[in-house]
């Protein structure tokens, strides 16, 4: 991959995630970087906010490779997510979300940290019962992780701003 998707001042992760290397550092740092960030604002509630840290990095990969097809799931949870809590658009939420199924097919279970395998579940659950995504968190490295002043700072800064 490129190598405009390396960091070397990326942390380590928990566990032995996909994306992790044997010599330690993240393949995909910038990949690493933006999935924090998207978790943790996913995860308070900030769906739109998740979706731009999610779409940006998208944009560094090409199509049908593990990353872009993680990054553009990634982006169908967080909008289609977004569409049932602050629209109650429920038609919408499982158009989005049949499509993050479609991406997310075939993703490692833990890819750079995210239970890939819970998000599934959740995304299915959903279709049958949209009210399973209130106050849905997703794991990122074995925990919950909540949205700090790093996060606001780094999707602002995706928008342009200060």
């Amino acid at each position: 991959m490129d190598d405009h998707t390396r960091d070397p001042s990326v942390p380590a992760p928990e566990g032995d995630p996909t994306g992790w290397r044997d010599d330690g550092r993240w393949e995909h740092a910038t990949l690493r970087r933006a999935t924090v960030h998207g978790v943790r604002l996913f995860n308070a509630g900030e769906y739109h906010e998740s979706h731009d840290c999610f779409e940006d990095e998208w944009y560094n990969y090409g199509s049908g490779n593990a990353e872009s097809k993680f990054l553009h799931g990634m982006v169908q949870v967080a909008a289609g997510t977004y569409k049932h809590v602050d629209f109650g658009d429920d038609a919408g939420m499982r158009s989005l979300f049949e499509t993050a199924l479609q991406y997310l097919h075939g993703v490692p279970r833990d890819f750079y940290g995210v239970d890939v395998t819970d998000v599934r579940t959740k995304l299915t659950n959903a279709l049958e019962d949209p009210t399973v995504v209130e106050d849905w968190r997703i794991r990122l490295d074995g925990g919950y992780p909540e949205a700090c002043d790093e996060d606001y700072t780094y999707v602002k800064a995706l928008e342009g701003g200060p």
